[in-house]
């Protein structure tokens, strides 16, 4: 056996001796990943056994106590713990620290309470709605249908067939939980599991309702009335408390929660509370300037555009984007501004874009004298007023020479 009284605990775990029960526990965790034999950089096989046999000590308050005021030896007079390990330790066959540090802190060291174990809430729900993009700006209130676990009416939640009742678990005695031992190269210690056979509830059913199949729960429908607040984006989880699936022996039901899936718009882009236009606008608007209707979330408003707007500008109105969650405030719309320009002029339409360009001095062709003189050689000429047809009857032509 080897030992381990010859350092103190509080000195291999790096902790004070005033330390917390959660500073020991951190201080085992850092340095147990750092000194287990798996770890083949900074592994210490006879270090990580000590480190275990300190933690095992300081971790539980009466073993604490008594070594406080004892020491090792006070220990082992009393049976406090401190077993020692073999001289053949393998840590390989007893799993990874993962497993090892899993079993110290779930309670296997500790034992457990004894008796029933409290039935478990019961489970969640998620449910997808479908919003168009108003709805999602002003709100809605919806109406939808789920399914959840509620209570068996047929055997009132026991999962027994009427004329029965749920019996003591013969595996557990009613305690809903066992002991186990399980032997480590810590040596051997004794964890509190919930119960298999009655799956920790102490009772088991003899014959089982044929409703529910012993099961306690059915699913069954249910009508749901939500009330979707102003704002809400894609994505957005509304909590339905209570209406989730409810649990067995009369534990609490779980909640439901509501995912919005927000359709977009054929015209607005949301980003958060701000909402994007594209807005197109004549030469003419952009020239002189003037007012014209432009849509918001909210209904067509009018607005002002300045003479000499470019393409690109962006003008933003105040107040007339999305509302904030749960506030009267919103956010605003910016409008992306482009000219159009027409494809399609009619006569008159061209004489006075014509007329206009005369009064601006605007030449809409290049005069000959400033037209840049291009130099061509003769061969070149030739090849560019030479047809497609002619190159390609050309290359045929020489194909057939050749052959």
């Amino acid at each position: 056996m080897v030992n381990m009284a010859t350092r103190d605990y509080y000195e291999i775990l790096g902790v004070s001796k005033t330390a917390t029960a959660d500073e020991i526990k951190k201080a085992f965790r850092k340095t147990a990943a750092k000194l287990h034999p798996d770890n083949k950089d900074t592994g210490d096989e006879a270090a990580f056994k000590e480190l275990v046999t300190a933690y095992e000590v300081l971790s539980e308050d009466e073993k604490r106590q008594i070594y406080d005021k004892y020491g090792a030896e006070g220990l082992k007079r009393g049976g406090g713990g401190g077993q020692g390990f073999s001289s053949d330790f393998d840590p390989s066959a007893f799993g990874g620290l993962d497993e090892i540090l899993e079993f110290f802190f779930s309670g296997g060291m500790r034992g457990g309470r004894t008796g029933g174990r409290p039935p478990a809430r019961g489970n969640d729900l998620r449910y997808d709605l479908e919003l168009n993009f108003n709805e999602a700006v002003f709100g809605v209130e919806k109406k939808f249908n789920i399914k959840h676990l509620r209570p068996c009416t047929a055997c009132s939640g026991s999962g027994a067939a009427p004329g029965c009742q749920p019996v003591v678990c013969t595996g557990c005695g009613g305690h809903g939980q066992v002991r186990q031992t399980r032997s480590t190269f810590f040596g051997h210690f004794s964890q509190v599991v919930p119960c298999p056979t009655c799956n920790g509830e102490g009772t088991r059913v003899e014959k089982a309702c044929d409703a529910c199949q012993g099961k306690a729960l059915i699913r069954q429908p249910r009508a749901i009335e939500l009330k979707i607040p102003a704002g809400v984006d894609n994505g957005n989880r509304i909590r339905v408390p209570n209406e989730g699936d409810s649990g067995r022996k009369g534990a609490g039901p779980g909640d439901l929660y509501v995912i919005c899936h927000v359709k977009d718009h054929e015209k607005f882009i949301r980003e958060g509370t701000t909402v994007h236009l594209k807005q197109s606008i004549s030469p003419s608007m952009a020239a002189l300037g003037g007012e014209m209707l432009i849509d918001t979330v909210g209904g067509k408003r009018i607005t002002k555009i300045p003479a000499g707007t470019q393409t690109g500008t962006i003008q933003v109105l105040k107040g007339e984007g999305i509302p904030f969650l749960n506030s009267e405030r919103r956010g605003d719309q910016q409008v992306h501004i482009f000219v159009e320009v027409p494809t399609k002029l009619s006569d008159e339409e061209k004489a006075l874009y014509k007329q206009l360009a005369d009064l601006r001095n605007e030449a809409l062709v290049v005069p000959e004298s400033e037209r840049p003189v291009v130099q061509k050689d003769e061969k070149d000429d030739k090849k560019e007023h030479q047809s497609i047809f002619d190159a390609i009857a050309g290359v045929f032509k020489g194909k057939s020479n050749a052959e």
